[in-house]
């Protein structure tokens, strides 16, 4: 049953604007809209939202009022970065040192190419001591005497004496220009890439702030009480005024989408999540239930922006085939979009009467290879979508599906050119095209060291049906087309959570440093919206780099999920025997909490010993983790600290790489918390003890830990 709360989740993208419904008990899609997206309108992209809204409302019969949570995903940084529509950027480097030589190298960040032959507008001026006001206010009237319609303030070791950047931009501040230090939008050292990271977030920012108050001001005439959330490249959303302020998180945030939807609706939590649209397929990883994030490239620089790592592949639903020497050779980069041709096989029969092959160039410059079809209604392009309707890969009520007759009668013509029947020439198309993304697909999972054993390929975009099913079949990898795959991107912006990461350089942490990073990551996203007593904290320590990072995840209302379908024992079984690829006889349960059971098998290989998989379901029935060899343990909240320590100490492995805590996550409530990213096991057993507090004595708590080699 559902009810008349809704999460709505709308995705501006360059040509169309989608939005989609979500009933915020059950999850389930309740409607979807496209409109045009509005550049050219007075209000911007903002009008396109409230249309967008407005229709969907109507199709669903909810009121505003109804709306429980509102967030849109926006390309217009991406764009603004990639077109060089952005404002001039004051930048006040600062000191007195024999360091300011290198404050002074800041100038040269003028030279950034934003687009072919158009370089980022940025002034300089240097100030020697921050304190000294007439002149601080005299460097900053040179930079807008110069253009500069925003400022930026840097100081070498800004990270950890934030007091001078501060300093500056109060003396700044009647000028009224939009301005940041650098010091706010990262806090990890390196001068030049941290400076570089704020001038790139400082130049979108006059556009992005008049469209944040445009939208927000529209929602709110609409009647919309609901907070309205932006999202963010790592697959989080954030509140409005976070975004007023860094921006720069909404770049790359397209792909994000689509694969905060395929965790969040498919709920994959080992896998590969390939987005194909018409022209290209991007590529991501979802790994133990999280996806894979890395710091950015901008502007062919490196930056401190952590973004979705997405690989994108030039082959997509309508990406032309292409032959020589009496077989197909490749498929794409070149679509029918780009050609100027529509599919053959959304023509119909008569259209395709007397079809013959021809090949053309697309564009100037292209090898003349591309195969077309000339038959009595026309030139058709002959696409993968083609193709995987021919074979039957395309499923009923596909966004691709069509007439497998009329999809046969399209290569047909390609068939009799190859000298073979249609069935084999469109197994060649998939074949071409597919063994393009499967070389990144192996890649990412080489890179992420992806369970094999338990890896899911899901395909999203409305080109999903011409390459994940077929890849699926020529890895033989476990695979499906997402639920509403057309509408995957717009369904992940209304299903994602509020997400913060905080990141801090901290040489030898200690345990209250590490607890701190995470309590201020916690805050950040509790003051974002979300409900405290969901939020989830991943820590990770990296001892190579210094590095500590904490990444919070809450949604802005608890959850009261529909209760009434839950996978009964059997269910729950199957699902964990078919991610074992063990038979259920050979699977045992091993523990449970009333939200997790866990099932595990033993694997005996010859001179490798034996292996104890597990695989955590949840009361849908979903494998939520994997752990291809781990040790299962259960207790209780009240004896857990003791008998954590003594697990950890028997468990942590001492070695030239030093002191290697196992990776460890406790099955606790409703939750799985992943403390796998810390290696030193006094702060473990802090961060264990900090989820352990606040719950029942007699609560059961389930470890599951694996040894680190």
């Amino acid at each position: 049953m559902t009810t008349h709360r809704i999460r709505v989740g709308i995705d501006v993208g360059g040509t169309f604007t989608d939005a989609v419904a979500v009933d915020a008990t059950t999850l389930a899609l309740l409607g979807q809209v496209k409109v045009p997206t509005s550049h050219h309108h007075e209000d911007g992209v903002a009008h396109g939202i409230v249309e967008a809204l407005g229709r969907l409302l109507e199709q669903t019969g909810c009121a505003p009022d109804d709306v429980a949570f509102l967030a849109h995903g926006t390309t217009q940084a991406t764009n603004a970065l990639l077109e060089g529509d952005v404002a001039t950027v004051g930048l006040l480097g600062i000191g007195n040192t024999p360091g300011a030589v290198f404050t002074r190298r800041l100038a040269s960040l003028a030279k950034l190419e934003l687009a072919p032959g158009k370089r980022l507008p940025l002034v300089y001026a240097h100030v020697a001591d921050p304190d000294d006001t007439p002149a601080v206010e005299r460097a900053v009237a040179e930079v807008v005497g110069r253009g500069a319609e925003v400022l930026v303030a840097s100081e070498p070791f800004g990270v950890d004496l934030p007091d001078g950047e501060r300093s500056v931009l109060e003396s700044a501040r009647p000028h009224g220009l939009p301005m940041a230090a650098a010091h706010e939008i990262t806090s990890l050292y390196g001068l030049h890439k941290r400076t570089r990271t704020a001038v790139v977030n400082a130049a979108i920012l006059p556009r992005m702030l008049a469209t944040a108050d445009l939208v927000d001001a529209s929602i709110t005439k609409a009647g919309v009480t609901a907070p309205l959330m932006v999202m963010r490249c790592d697959g989080g959303v954030m509140s409005l005024d976070e975004m007023r302020r860094r921006p720069l998180l909404t770049v790359l945030s397209g792909p994000a989408a689509g694969v905060a939807g395929a965790l969040m609706q498919e709920r994959i939590s080992e896998g590969v999540f390939l987005e194909t649209g018409g022209t290209s397929t991007d590529i991501s990883v979802v790994r133990r239930g999280k996806v894979a994030v890395r710091h950015a490239t901008i502007l062919g620089k490196g930056s401190y922006l952590s973004a979705l790592d997405v690989r994108t592949v030039g082959v997509g639903g309508g990406s032309m085939v292409r032959v020589g020497d009496g077989r197909v050779v490749g498929v794409g980069p070149r679509s029918a979009h780009i050609a100027g041709l529509p599919y053959a096989c959304f023509a119909s029969l008569e259209d395709l009467r007397d079809a013959e092959v021809a090949t053309v160039r697309p564009m100037d410059g292209d090898p003349d290879d591309h195969v077309v079809i000339d038959a009595a209604g026309g030139r058709f392009a002959l696409t993968m979508t083609c193709a995987a309707n021919a074979l039957g890969r395309v499923g009923e009520g596909d966004f691709a599906r069509c007439d497998q007759e009329v999809a046969r009668a399209a290569l047909e013509p390609l068939a009799r050119h190859l000298g073979v029947d249609v069935a084999a020439a469109a197994t060649q198309v998939l074949d071409a095209g597919c063994a393009q993304v499967r070389k990144t697909v192996d890649a990412m999972i080489r890179d992420y060291r992806l369970d094999e054993d338990a890896v899911v390929l899901v395909g999203g975009g409305g080109g999903a049906a011409a390459v994940t099913p077929h890849l699926a079949a020529l890895t033989g990898m476990e695979g499906r087309t997402a639920r509403h795959a057309e509408v995957i991107s717009p369904i992940g912006v209304a299903l994602a959570l509020v997400r913060e990461q905080i990141e801090r350089i901290i040489p030898g942490a200690g345990q209250e440093q590490i607890l701190a990073v995470r309590a201020e990551a916690e805050q950040a996203v509790i003051a974002q919206g979300a409900s405290p007593e969901g939020v989830e904290v991943e820590v990770t320590v990296d001892p190579q780099t210094s590095t500590v990072r904490a990444v919070a995840t809450g949604a802005t209302e608890l959850r009261t999920q529909d209760r009434a379908h839950r996978a009964d024992g059997d269910e729950r079984l199957r699902a964990a025997a078919a991610s074992l690829k063990a038979d259920p006889s050979a699977v045992r349960v091993l523990a449970g909490t009333p939200a997790h059971t866990v099932y595990g098998t033993e694997v005996r290989r010859r001179f490798r010993g034996v292996r104890r998989p597990v695989r955590v379901v949840d009361a849908d029935g979903v494998v939520r983790l994997h752990a291809p060899d781990a040790r299962v343990e259960t207790t209780t909240v009240a004896a857990a600290p003791e008998f954590l320590a003594r697990l950890v100490a028997e468990s942590t492995s001492y070695g030239d790489g030093g002191v290697r805590a196992p990776a460890l996550r406790l099955l606790l409530g409703a939750r799985i918390v992943d403390l796998s990213g810390v290696l030193d096991p006094q702060p473990l057993l802090a961060l264990a003890a900090g989820e352990l507090r606040p719950r029942a004595a007699d609560e059961p708590v389930v470890a599951v830990l694996e040894t680190r080699s």
